[in-house]
C-alpha cells in the first residue's frame, strides 16, 4: 500500500513547456520561441504578452537544451584541486567564491564548482565539461609554476579567467600578458605585499624570519619565496636566516612547522604565516610552550580574516577585500564571454594592519 504523499514525491512536478505558453497566449509555438529568445517574427505587444505568460506559469529556458543546440548554457566553471581538509578552516576561498556568486548572479548566470584532488583530474574535468557544454568558461585559481592548463583550454577553446599570475619573474616586475588565446590573468602583486611585511619586521630589529608558506609549486607560493629572498639580501640579511618552508596550508603542518621551527638553535623571532589558520595555530604552539607574542616572537597573518582579529594577541596581518578580487575575476570572464579582449589585470595591493602581534625581538636580536 502507497503510503500518503508517497506517489507525489515519487512523481517530479511538471514543469511548463513552450506548448503550455503558447496555448494560454493564443499563439503559435514558433511565435513563443520567436519572443522568449528575442528573435523577429513576432510584433511587440505579443512578445510583451508571451513573457508575461511564461513569467506566470514559472517558465525557465532549459540550460542543457539550449548547450546541446549550440547556445550558451549561462554557466561557469570554477575547480578546485586542493586536500579537501584543508578547505573547511580557510576563509579566502569562502570570500573568493561569494564575490564570484554576487557578479554572477546579476547576470543570471550559474556558478558549477568541484574540488578534485589533483591538477591531473582537473584537466580531466575540463575536457568533459567541453564535450559536453556544460558551462562557458572556466576561473581557474591557483596557477602553477609548470601549469598545463593554460595549453589545455586554448586547446579546446574555452574562455578562461586565471586568479593570480605566473611565478616570479626574475628580475621582479609584472607577470606577461596571457599567451593563451580567451585567456585573461587577474593578480595581486605579492612581491610588493613581502616588501611589506619585511619593511615592518626589519624595522622592528627582527633578523631571525621565517615565511611558512603554502603548497610549494603555486605561483603565488614561488612569487612571496623569491620576493623574501630578494628582499632579505637588498637590506643585508643573512640568507640562512631568513628564509622559507611550504606547508598544504592547514593548520596541522602549520603548527608541526611552527615547532620545528621553535625547537632550532637560532629559533627566529619572526614568523609570516601564508594565511590565517596557520598563524593562530602557530601563536597557539608558542603560547604552549611559554613564548610569548610577540615578547619573544612575532606573528603575521598573510590574509586577514575574523580569527586574526579575535586572536589572542590580534594578529598583524595583510588585509585585501578577497570578495571584490572574486567580483573583479568574475567581471572579466563575463567580458570575455561578451566579446572582449584577453588582457592583465592588477587587483589591490594588501596592506599591512599592525596589530599586537609584532614588536620588536628579544634583546634586539
Amino acid at each position: 500500500m502507497t503510503a500518503p504523499g508517497e506517489a507525489a514525491r515519487r512523481k517530479p512536478v511538471r514543469r511548463p513547456t513552450i506548448k503550455d505558453i503558447a496555448r494560454r497566449a493564443g499563439v503559435s509555438e514558433s511565435a513563443v520561441s520567436f519572443a522568449l529568445n528575442d528573435r523577429p517574427g513576432v510584433s511587440a505587444d505579443t512578445r510583451a504578452r508571451i513573457r508575461r505568460v511564461a513569467d506566470e506559469l514559472g517558465w525557465q529556458a532549459n540550460s542543457a537544451a539550449r548547450a546541446l543546440s549550440g547556445e550558451h548554457s549561462d554557466c561557469l566553471g570554477l575547480v578546485l584541486a586542493r586536500p579537501a581538509r584543508t578547505l573547511g578552516v580557510e576563509s579566502f576561498f569562502l570570500q573568493l567564491v561569494s564575490g564570484i556568486q554576487e557578479v554572477l548572479s546579476a547576470r543570471r548566470t550559474a556558478l558549477l564548482f568541484q574540488v578534485v584532488e589533483d591538477l591531473d583530474t582537473e584537466c580531466a574535468l575540463y575536457r568533459r565539461w567541453w564535450a559536453e557544454r556544460r558551462v562557458d568558461g572556466v576561473l581557474v585559481v591557483d596557477p602553477r609554476t609548470d601549469d598545463p592548463r593554460p595549453a589545455l583550454l586554448a586547446t579546446l577553446g574555452l574562455p578562461a579567467v586565471a586568479i593570480g599570475g605566473p611565478a616570479a619573474p626574475d628580475p621582479p616586475g609584472p607577470p606577461p600578458p596571457p599567451t593563451a588565446p580567451l585567456l585573461t590573468t587577474v593578480w595581486a602583486d605579492d612581491a610588493k605585499a613581502m616588501a611589506r611585511v619585511l619593511d615592518h619586521l626589519h624595522g622592528l630589529g627582527h633578523r631571525r624570519i621565517v615565511h611558512v608558506a603554502g603548497l610549494p609549486g603555486l605561483a603565488h607560493t614561488a612569487r612571496r619565496i623569491h620576493s623574501l629572498r630578494t628582499e632579505a639580501i637588498r637590506r643585508g640579511l643573512d640568507a640562512r636566516q631568513v628564509r622559507s618552508v611550504t606547508t598544504d596550508y592547514s593548520d596541522t603542518e602549520g603548527a608541526e612547522a611552527t615547532r620545528r621551527l621553535l625547537d632550532a638553535a637560532e629559533p627566529p623571532t619572526a614568523i609570516i604565516y601564508d594565511n590565517d589558520v596557520m598563524a593562530v595555530a602557530g601563536a597557539s604552539v608558542a603560547a604552549g610552550r611559554g613564548i610569548p607574542v610577540p615578547g619573544r616572537l612575532s606573528v603575521v597573518a598573510w590574509d586577514d580574516s575574523p580569527l586574526c582579529r579575535v586572536a589572542h594577541p590580534p594578529l598583524t596581518a595583510l588585509v585585501r577585500d578577497t570578495a571584490d578580487f572574486g567580483r573583479l575575476a568574475a567581471t572579466e570572464l563575463l567580458a570575455l564571454l561578451d566579446g572582449g579582449p584577453p588582457r592583465t589585470v592588477e587587483g589591490e595591493l594588501p596592506h599591512l594592519e599592525p596589530r599586537e602581534s609584532t614588536g620588536p625581538p628579544p634583546h634586539n636580536g
